[in-house]
């Protein structure tokens, strides 16, 4: 208190002419070098950024004793719990020491281990010092000890931590903000135990939000925003910009600890994200462990953020290092690629090098998810006939005890691999088996029963000779959800009309096939490629079947396929899984499939050129399907 009304004594000082004169009269009688400055300095106002903290939390911090006393020093030797103890029981000391002694008792249990260490004599000894001089301890050492008590394993109701709780409460105005942020650590700790003090949490919030500008430590950032869903979004806004600003000071670790709380939170902050990416490629090697590179690569398949020069360091730094991967790491690093759209080549192929060498430490899950991490991508392996020797093998004896999504998602990823037996796809088209998969989310529901279509086209137009037990499962259903065209599937419609010259009965236009797969466009085209009437033509890729006159001599399916910026792996012009399937199931279907490519598209400035880049696209697919 006395300490208090000093600073704002000094304050005043100034603004005070009578007290002023007098201070400097009475320093003249007396008149010393040392004793002007000090007047001086009194009268003059100190300047203070306002990041650098509370100015008297700052005093109390850089003037703390005890870490001169005996005890102190003797603890940081202590190499053992039990030789902690020993030294508290020698030598004693305040509360502020039984508080430091605490904290280092629970570094060495978390260290070495201990068993009912808070039953020994000693460490209550401790607890009660702590406990009657709590008002005596120093700021870093109370917010320290909230961490350290719980972790020894003191109860939430138990009277000495109350009593710290209480005490923080009272002084949390002269925490700096270093301490706040420890302090939302320990509160989202407690919370997760189920447990929480709505009195210190209300008030540490408070001051949070009040003292926003004094942050200026890279490691309280990193903290904070590890657990911004306690806070407001003003204050994770502003949160953001102290991280933006202080990118550059970034250690590795904080880098890492960043990007995993963001993805945590699902903030995609694409400045902040721009910095650290930047950040990530002026640090060495020696500097990236293997644990930041995949964490890295997790944080942005998670928020979807593409930054191609950090995953060609990841894909160059981890190259070298796959022998020391595990089965985790590589299933983990495969399915943030995949979720980036992102191939990486020599990179896949070590993964798949790395499962046939090490095939005994994968389990089934990782195994799924490395097939649907290839599908996704459409990773076909050149020489990959032991790669699925080993991945048939794994699953003979837990394929069948998959939960049924699962399953469906590995049948249909070992179809878009061309990698599916009759077993796997008997399996997932079985009546009572697609039972499974009907009701929760209507759109999850739909994009399962297309995947079942999708797996009973590859059985009927690949030569597997199977034979679906229940068809009429599989059908098609009327949607209740509008499906709305792309800006590139709308204006294909439209020039395939001006192709056609308005003659509906020559044009399917979102054709939607019992494959489960949509043709943008359908057109029968004669021995001259003009386009003739289907309305009366059979067409078995359609639910009903269409008409009843078989396809005239010399006719040809065609199918437009808009194929738009999604639909690609990242900065390639390769299909990703899922289309390079529906292009092959079209053709084996008796199509001659048209691709309309995103960037070619948007050159054509006119209506003109678009019908006649159509006209041009369908002759050299014609032409190419005659010369096979």
């Amino acid at each position: 208190m006395t300490t208090r009304l000093l600073c704002r004594w000094v304050r005043l000082f100034p603004r005070c002419p009578q007290a002023t004169t007098a201070r400097l009269q009475t320093s003249t009688v007396h008149q010393t070098e040392p004793v002007c400055l000090m007047s001086l300095s009194w009268i003059r106002p100190s300047a203070r950024n306002l990041c650098q903290g509370s100015e008297l939390a700052r005093i109390e911090e850089l003037a703390s004793p005890y870490e001169q006393t005996q005890i102190i020093q003797l603890i940081k030797k202590a190499s053992t719990p039990e030789e902690m103890l020993q030294l508290w029981a020698e030598h004693g000391g305040t509360a502020s020491d039984a508080a430091r002694c605490l904290l280092q008792l629970n570094l060495l249990v978390l260290e070495k281990g201990g068993e009912e260490i808070l039953q020994d004599p000693r460490c209550i000894n401790m607890q009660e010092t702590v406990r009657s001089q709590v008002s005596s301890v120093w700021n870093g050492s109370l917010v320290g000890l909230l961490r350290a008590l719980s972790m020894l394993g003191l109860p939430s109701d138990a009277p000495l931590l109350r009593s710290v709780q209480n005490e923080v409460v009272w002084r949390i105005r002269r925490f700096t903000y270093r301490h706040l942020a420890y302090l939302v650590d320990w509160v989202a700790f407690q919370q997760s135990q189920g447990y929480e003090n709505e009195e210190l949490t209300t008030a540490l919030l408070r001051q949070l939000e009040l003292r926003w500008t004094e942050l200026c430590d890279s490691r309280a950032i990193t903290i904070l925003m590890s657990h911004a869903s306690l806070f407001s979004p003003s204050l994770v806004d502003k949160l953001e910009d102290k991280a933006l600003e202080f990118a550059e000071s970034f250690s590795t670790e904080d880098i890492r600890k960043m990007a995993v709380a963001l993805a945590s939170q699902k903030r995609r902050a694409v400045p902040l994200l721009r910095a650290l990416s930047y950040h990530i490629n002026q640090k060495p090697s020696f500097e990236l462990k293997t644990p930041l590179l995949l964490d890295i690569a997790y944080a942005y398949g998670k928020l979807n953020f593409h930054q191609i020069q950090v995953l060609q360091r990841i894909a160059t730094e981890l190259l070298p290092r796959l022998s020391e991967l595990s089965s985790l790491d590589v299933t983990r690093c495969a399915k943030s690629l995949a979720l980036l759209k992102w191939l990486h080549l020599p990179l896949f192929e070590g993964f798949a090098q790395h499962y046939v060498s090490n095939s005994k430490n994968y389990n089934t899950l990782q195994v799924c998810n490395l097939i649907l991490s290839f599908a996704k991508l459409n990773f076909q392996l050149g020489k990959g006939e032991e790669f699925y020797q080993k991945v048939h093998k794994a699953f003979e004896g837990s394929f069948q005890n998959l939960e049924p999504f699962l399953k469906t998602d590995v049948v249909w990823s070992l179809c878009v691999l061309n990698q599916a037996n009759p077993d796997y796809i008997s399996s997932v088209t079985k009546y009572d088996f697609q039972k499974k998969l009907r009701g929760g989310i209507a759109e999850r529901t739909e994009n399962y029963r297309l995947k079942l279509l999708h797996i009973s086209a590859f059985a009927q137009l690949e030569p597997l000779g199977i034979t679906i037990e229940s068809p009429a499962v599989l059908q098609p259903t009327p949607q209740s959800k509008v499906e709305v065209s792309t800006p590139l599937q709308s204006s294909l419609h439209a020039s395939l009309q001006n192709l056609t010259n308005g003659r509906t009965q020559a044009l399917r236009t979102a054709v939607k096939t019992i494959y489960g797969w949509t043709i943008d466009g359908e057109l029968v085209v004669n021995s001259e490629n003009k386009p003739i009437d289907l309305e009366n033509l059979k067409a078995p890729h359609l639910p009903g079947g269409g008409g009843h006159v078989a396809l005239p001599a010399g006719a040809r399916r065609i199918a437009f396929v808009a194929w738009d910026f999604p639909n690609f792996c990242l900065r390639s012009k390769d299909l990703l899984g899922r289309f390079a399937m529906q292009k092959r199931h079209l053709q084996l279907a008796g199509f001659i499939v048209v691709e309309v490519l995103y960037f070619e598209w948007l050159e054509l400035k006119s209506d003109w050129h678009k019908v006649a880049y159509l006209k041009d696209k369908l002759g050299k697919a014609v032409a190419e399907d005659m010369s096979k």
